[in-house]
């Protein structure tokens, strides 16, 4: 298990989403780490309006690991990123990082620090694996804390509608690669 609470222990928004397949966890992994933005109906629109010039064949997990995205750490089946700055604004007001200490020490005011983590562990069932996915924001201070309720009523009600949508295709594709979906 991931300690995710050594990255961000106290987060104001958490969301956590999570698909099985009839796969091993390595092919999971790895057809999760292929998905693009182009690839999804609406997550790769919205994130390609929020950060502009992203490319639209860009992966997510490439993405999580590019500017304005640090990784933070990573292993044969896990991907940690993060991301600083003001969120809620129509610019590009993200924090710069240059790695995993940046992150920790980030505290800026009037900003959030957004944590992503993707992984895979051996699924319920026998030949099954679960892909999962947690975000979670922590304001750092309380103009931040009150930005980011705003911020939330308005996208927090569709973030179930599209928080899922890469995982899923990655299950897609993952059984798809296996032979077990046409």
């Amino acid at each position: 298990m991931l300690d995710l609470d050594a990255w961000l222990p106290d987060p104001q928004i958490t969301t956590r989403h999570r698909r099985t397949a009839a796969v091993d966890p390595d092919t999971l992994w790895s057809a999760a780490r292929g998905v693009r933005l182009d690839q999804t109906r609406t997550i790769g629109h919205l994130v390609r309006w929020r950060i502009p010039g992203v490319p639209a064949d860009q992966s997510f997990l490439g993405l999580l690991c590019d500017d304005p995205f640090s990784l933070l750490d990573e292993g044969p089946r896990y991907a940690i990123s993060g991301l600083c700055g003001r969120i809620w604004t129509l610019s590009r007001d993200y924090g710069e990082l240059a790695g995993p200490d940046d992150f920790l020490a980030w505290n800026e005011p009037r900003t959030v620090r957004v944590l992503f983590a993707h992984w895979v562990k051996p699924g319920p069932d026998e030949g099954t694996s679960t892909l999962h996915s947690e975000a979670r924001v922590a304001p750092t201070d309380r103009v931040a804390t009150m930005r980011l309720r705003a911020l939330w009523l308005a996208v927090g009600p569709f973030e179930r509608l599209i928080g899922a949508e890469a995982l899923a295709l990655a299950a897609e594709q993952a059984e798809r690669l296996a032979g077990r979906r046409p």
